[in-house]
């Protein structure tokens, strides 16, 4: 065997060996995001509800201008989602700095139809901030909140949701905040009657998430139209320092009874998620349970993802939220 030969056979079996390591590399690197694509495949039939994307998941992109708000259908239809769920936040901005913002509003809405309509996706619901407080006690205050909403109605008319989800920010006293409460989304629902639009609020915090005072002001309200988003996730009553987001959580509305107890006037759920073990459970929330509880009270629409946790990136959260309710949902 010649010295040409031999450095020949050790150049091929070095290249082999560099394509092998490289190989092995990618492939390790990779492995988290093929098997969140992957179990996105897992099939949805014979689920009791279908799967909606919310725009929150995506906040972080979004804000970075990493991804367009506007693209929200393409990228929801692209993980494999059937409906949308729109953060209004996202968009209030460009409309309110315009030199025209009603006419603003209206491209960005004709944009959106488009969009929705173009990937054959369903818009079920725009979530509404920074629009005022509708549980204020100045009554002057709380009636311009109101008066703010209803051009999201209107919106929410134009592009067919069936919803907005509203907040419920404003007094302190338990008495004061349920009876604020329910003048405004009185007023607003009667609003959003005339337009087909339901009026939700979410456990978002604070008094809205003492369920036990917002069961009280559904009953106060008592309107085909006023309903409730349960969240399985923003149960906090109370931050360190009095925060409303941010700082860490001191006391708790029981999650599990919560959900329950919201169920009878939901018109759409949100699955929360924040971080997951090696077997893809949601480490916070029992997902099987919450689908159970949301099951038995003869739910069959929406479930939103919704996911917010830091551990892994935007993608991967909102396909390993996917997947976990797919695989707990058809085990019900």
């Amino acid at each position: 065997m010649n010295l040409k030969f031999l450095k020949s056979l050790s150049s091929l079996a070095l290249a082999i060996l560099f394509i092998f390591l490289v190989s092995c590399k990618e492939t390790k690197e990779n492995k988290s995001e093929i098997v969140q694509q992957e179990n996105a495949e897992i099939s949805q039939d014979s689920l009791f509800f279908k799967l909606s994307l919310a725009q929150w998941s995506l906040n972080k992109p979004i804000f970075s201008d990493e991804l367009d708000p506007m693209d929200f259908a393409e990228r929801a239809n692209d993980l494999g989602f059937e409906g949308l769920e729109y953060v209004t936040q996202f968009y209030a901005q460009r409309i309110n700095e315009a030199e025209d913002p009603e006419e603003e509003m209206q491209v960005v809405l004709d944009g959106l139809k488009a969009k929705s309509e173009e990937y054959g996706m369903e818009n079920l619901l725009l979530m509404i901030d920074g629009e005022g407080d509708l549980a204020s006690t100045d009554a002057v205050a709380r009636n311009q909140a109101v008066e703010d909403h209803k051009k999201w109605v209107d919106a929410a008319n134009y592009l067919g949701c069936h919803s907005i989800r509203v907040n419920l920010f404003g007094a302190e006293v338990p008495e004061d905040w349920k009876n604020s409460a329910a003048d405004a989304l009185k007023k607003l629902s009667e609003y959003a009657k005339g337009k087909n639009v339901n009026i939700l609020v979410e456990n978002h915090g604070y008094l809205s998430s003492n369920i036990d005072l917002l069961v009280e002001v559904m009953e106060m309200v008592d309107m085909e139209n006023c309903g409730t988003l349960p969240d399985f996730g923003n149960f906090c009553l109370k931050r360190e320092g009095g925060e409303r987001w941010e700082a860490a959580c001191i006391e708790e509305y029981p999650k599990y009874e919560g959900v329950e107890k919201m169920m009878p006037y939901a018109k759409a759920v949100s699955a929360k998620s924040y971080t997951f073990d090696e077997e893809g459970q949601e480490e916070i929330i029992d997902y099987k349970k919450m689908l159970k509880i949301v099951k038995d009270a003869g739910y069959t629409g929406y479930i939103g993802v919704e996911f917010e946790g830091n551990e892994v990136s935007p993608k991967e959260g909102i396909l390993a939220t996917k997947n976990l309710l797919v695989k707990a949902g058809k085990q019900l």
